[in-house]
């Protein structure tokens, strides 16, 4: 068979990715999705239950780190992909570290989600994640922060202990679909699923015919705002409005 026109793996872009070490979902969606002559590749970094506690030192260090083993790869630009790390740290110290430790551009979840509604036009969102109240109030402090309003939110208390953050990636598409749909609210212009962990490329597309609204999640908009900041305008069908349209 011949060869002369194949073109080698990533051939287009190398992603490089950052999750937690108990992470397992964000990379199989993330290969499910992605456009002919695109890879991605993933390390891990500790999660930090409270890293502002000592001004971010040991998130910064682990995340010198990460980012050196995807320096390492070549890739193109790194993602943060931890919604709730990302929202947690200044975004210009985050992203700083990550350009200044990777010497390519980087991106993170929280900010995804942002440049994601925005693409929508939605400012009121509703908001369901796999997480304590304690957690969905920050996140929801953080989005409204950013100009996005959340008129409800819902979790499912599972990262209160390592045992209940591993059970995380075990919640199956259609109990995200029934959380994420009980959550909704009709003066909600999009539905947000928050965390890289959760299991919601299957529930997105069910969940916007049944809603009539946008359903952005931390996965889709960090997979979609990874491809356009490199320039990669594939329009990729079957999982929501955003990787479809924009």
């Amino acid at each position: 068979m011949p060869l002369d026109h194949l073109k080698p793996d990533g051939w287009r872009a190398r992603i490089g990715v950052i999750v937690p070490p108990s992470n397992t979902v964000n990379e199989t969606e993330f290969n499910r999705l992605k456009p002919d002559g695109v890879t991605f590749h993933f390390t891990r970094s500790p999660l930090h239950p409270d890293p502002a506690a000592d001004d971010f030192a040991e998130m910064m260090s682990d995340l010198d780190r990460a980012c050196g083993d995807l320096a390492a790869c070549a890739v193109d630009l790194v993602a943060y992909g931890c919604t709730s790390g990302s929202m947690a740290c200044p975004a210009d110290r985050l992203l700083g570290r990550m350009r200044k430790a990777s010497g390519v551009e980087g991106l993170s979840t929280a900010g995804a989600i942002l440049a994601a509604l925005n693409a929508l036009g939605a400012t009121r969102v509703a908001m369901a994640t796999p997480y304590t109240e304690e957690t969905n109030a920050h996140e929801a402090h953080y989005l409204e922060d950013h100009g996005i309003q959340v008129v409800a939110a819902s979790g499912l208390g599972l990262n209160a202990s390592l045992e209940k953050i591993q059970r995380i990636s075990r919640v199956s598409p259609k109990a995200v679909f029934d959380h994420a749909l009980a959550v909704d609210r009709p003066e909600a212009e999009a539905l947000l699923i928050c965390c890289t962990d959760f299991n919601t490329v299957d529930a997105i597309e069910p969940l916007e015919e049944k809603l009539g609204k946008p359903v952005v999640t931390s996965n889709t908009a960090t997979l979609w705002a990874s491809l356009r900041t490199l320039g990669i305008e594939d329009r990729i069908e079957g999982c929501g409005r955003l990787l479809r349209e924009f």
